[in-house]
């Protein structure tokens, strides 16, 4: 993060002599992430994942994990590149340990792909882009 140095004028009723112009805040644009996937969790993944007319690709993640983290982009340009064709769904298994523990999560990151309310595939671990979209061409 980059300190942000400031001139400051003789203190007034509005700012400190005590603190440093570089302690104080300074107004910043906020940055938007949209992640492409979109989210699930125990009381929506029956309407989400098993009721859904397109297969589903269903990454079980934690925010913890670091190999959760370096499959999660991977799964948002999944989402983006087959965007109508398939849904891809996340899961944070700390928050639904109900869907976790019902299809036998041990391991994470864990990406499942669904069809017609049936687990077709279960792929574990960090893997390349290649073996995802692969497996979700199986699937179409």
């Amino acid at each position: 993060m980059a300190l942000t140095a400031r001139r400051v004028a003789a203190p007034t009723a509005r700012t400190s002599a005590i603190r440093p112009a570089f302690c104080r805040a300074v107004p910043r644009r906020s940055i938007v992430v949209r992640a492409e996937a979109g989210a699930a969790n125990d009381d929506t993944f029956k309407s989400v994942v098993l009721e859904s007319k397109v297969p589903v690709l269903v990454d079980f993640w934690a925010p913890w994990c670091g190999p959760c983290r370096i499959i999660a982009p991977l799964v948002d340009e999944l989402a983006k590149e087959f965007s109508g064709r398939v849904k891809c769904v996340k899961i944070n298994t700390d928050e639904s340990p109900n869907v976790a523990s019902e299809y036998g999560i041990r391991s994470i990151p864990t990406v499942m792909v669904f069809k017609g309310g049936k687990k077709l595939e279960t792929i574990i671990g960090a893997v390349p882009k290649d073996t995802l979209k692969q497996t979700i061409q199986k699937y179409l």
